[in-house]
């Protein structure tokens, strides 16, 4: 289930671009290949046809969670590949039950299955309360996505073409974050994780 939801994920935020499908409208197409995320190398990308005859507040609402699923997607990537290398916490995930940081799996999925049921609630608390905060701060910033009316370091300092350029960059690296977590999520299924040449051998 877990990786239906990610790949559900996936598709739902980065499928918002790609090259037009045949059936779509050159309107269509003119209206969602100039904004920002229609980028090289793929360029306008929708082949589910989600923006087929879609409003604007549609394509925002796409966005919001592409943007969204993108980050989230960048830190379990990184998580898995400091995990992967050998680093941990110190101290014990629970004490009550002896189990230390240490002694967790590398393993994403199978680090996931030996969580007591205590801290597999606090996720699940966790996630929802930062669900609440994403979208109470929804619509509120310059832009969709924009959290700086609360973390601001200092990006109203600089210019539009400085600030588009920079959105461009996350929107890319937010979807190549939901393919590499994606991956590693099937990889460690299949059983050959460990012999990626980006994960280490420090487990």
């Amino acid at each position: 289930m877990m990786k239906l939801g990610v790949i559900a994920s996936l598709i739902a935020g980065a499928a918002a671009f790609a090259p037009a499908q045949v059936s779509q409208s050159s309107t269509a197409l003119k209206a969602w290949s100039d904004k920002l995320g229609a980028q090289a190398p793929l360029g306008y990308f929708d082949p589910l046809g989600l923006l087929k005859n879609a409003s604007e507040e549609r394509f925002e609402e796409l966005r919001f969670l592409e943007l969204k699923h993108g980050r989230v997607a960048q830190l379990a990537f990184l998580g898995n590949i400091v995990v992967l290398s050998g680093a941990r916490f110190p101290g014990y995930l629970s004490p009550s039950q002896n189990l230390a940081f240490a002694d967790m799996p590398s393993h994403g999925l199978e680090a996931l299955s030996k969580v007591p049921q205590e801290g597999i609630n606090q996720m699940v608390a966790l996630i929802f309360f930062m669900e609440l905060g994403t979208y109470s701060l929804k619509g509120k910033g310059e832009f969709t996505g924009d959290y700086t009316s609360v973390f601001d370091f200092g990006w109203n300092n600089y210019d539009e073409a400085w600030k588009n350029k920079k959105r461009a960059i996350e929107i890319n690296n937010g979807r190549a974050a939901m393919m590499g977590i994606t991956g590693l999520i099937v990889h460690e299924q299949i059983g050959n994780l460990d012999s990626m040449p980006i994960i280490g051998l420090g487990h």
